[in-house]
């Protein structure tokens, strides 16, 4: 009897993080996460066919216009998961990361560390799951030649 409100709690997580990045089948999307398979998964049944996991995608370029995280536990995982996909982003992405830990200050860390990554943070939506933060990078290619 659980496994069917875990299954809407995780698809409540995946249309939120759809909402927020404003995903489409025309967008090419990363995952990275300890649950991005699950997410992917989830994402190809729904018809988006142009996402990719960070452990499948051969080659970091810059070339995607969402990136997803979701299953990390620890600041550090999650921290890793941020550097690991931020590589495969473009100038211009869109990122949705699935806050589940309760820990004090945990996701102020996570926001400061995008903020450093060169993100905007637009929105936060509580899900049953835990906390989806958006944001996105404008402009991230002009900071980048400035530097």
């Amino acid at each position: 009897m659980t496994q069917p409100h875990s299954t809407s709690e995780r698809e409540q997580v995946v249309d939120t993080m759809i909402e927020l990045t404003r995903l489409s089948g025309l967008h090419r999307a990363i995952i990275a996460g300890s649950s991005g398979l699950e997410l992917y998964l989830s994402l190809r049944r729904r018809g988006f066919m142009r996402v990719s996991t960070t452990a499948t995608c051969r080659t970091p370029k810059a070339q995607h216009a969402v990136g997803l995280i979701s299953g990390q536990n620890s600041l550090q995982a999650m921290e890793t998961a941020l550097t690991e996909i931020s590589q495969f982003l473009s100038a211009s992405a869109a990122i949705a990361v699935l806050i589940d830990s309760r820990e004090s200050g945990f996701s102020l860390r996570i926001r400061t560390r995008l903020e450093q990554m060169g993100f905007r943070i637009e929105a936060g939506v509580r899900c049953q799951q835990g906390f989806v933060l958006s944001a996105y990078r404008h402009g991230f290619g002009q900071m980048e030649n400035a530097a």
